[in-house]
């Protein structure tokens, strides 16, 4: 390969480069720009009205109710509790507990995470001891998906400690009429779980980092091709 073949071939690929390097920055830009009209949502959304039980009774709009403020009124059905197993908080690995909720002057349910409890170590078929009130109960709370999903091999477990839990198979297996949602409990913690649970937070951060090295690498291998291509033969014909 001559001199002149191998400088235009090193010139088309330097050109490829740098064009795919900028396209996934600005793909990760855009995005960040979605992520950012997400969170800007869900704040809007946790400043409208508190709803109550009565939202949940009748066909659900999931997305129309993700991230508003609930208070709702109801049975828990302690013998349905879930514990979710390698769930963190604070740092600490323990079960996410999870209990429907009967709503009042309803047969309709709803999945509440109530908070987490660190889990026995020494005996981890252990199942904690969770104070369940009996009769009417308050769940204060903002409405949230379903318990989200870990990584888990073989079929789904059943039994109160569970890697996941999905709501459609929850639903046969209890004959329950669960809503499409869930509550994530928020008031004080008379129960003894902790309800430190994370703001809500879309990724916006580590989209813009993406975007920072996409563009870093465009860059450098710009001034690579520039450096190499141009100005050191510039050099190397002076010195000739």
């Amino acid at each position: 390969m001559n001199e002149r073949t191998r400088f235009w071939l090193i010139t088309l690929l330097a050109l490829l480069a740098v064009a795919v390097t900028a396209s996934l920055g600005r793909w990760q830009l855009s995005r960040a720009a979605t992520k950012e009209a997400l969170q800007a949502s869900m704040e809007a959304r946790l400043a409208e009205p508190v709803l109550d039980g009565a939202t949940l009774r009748g066909e659900v709009a999931a997305d129309a109710l993700l991230h508003r403020r609930m208070v709702a009124r109801g049975q828990w059905l302690a013998e349905r509790t879930v514990f979710l197993d390698n769930r963190q908080m604070n740092g600490r690995v323990g079960f996410f507990v999870v209990t429907p909720l009967r709503l009042e002057g309803s047969d309709v349910a709803v999945l509440v995470q109530r908070g987490w409890v660190p889990r026995n170590f020494e005996d981890r078929s252990r199942v904690p001891v969770v104070e369940t009130p009996t009769g009417l109960v308050t769940v204060v709370g903002r409405i949230v998906p379903p318990p989200g999903k870990l990584y888990e091999l073989g079929a789904a477990e059943v039994g109160p400690i569970r890697q996941n839990l999905d709501l459609a198979q929850f639903r046969n297996e209890t004959g329950l009429p669960l809503a499409a949602v869930s509550i994530q409990q928020t008031d004080a913690a008379a129960d003894g779980l902790a309800r430190d649970w994370p703001p809500g937070n879309t990724g916006v951060d580590k989209h813009y980092g993406y975007a920072f090295q996409w563009f870093g690498l465009c860059a450098l291998i710009a001034v690579l091709y520039v450096w190499f291509q141009i100005v050191r033969r510039f050099f190397q014909r002076k010195t000739v």
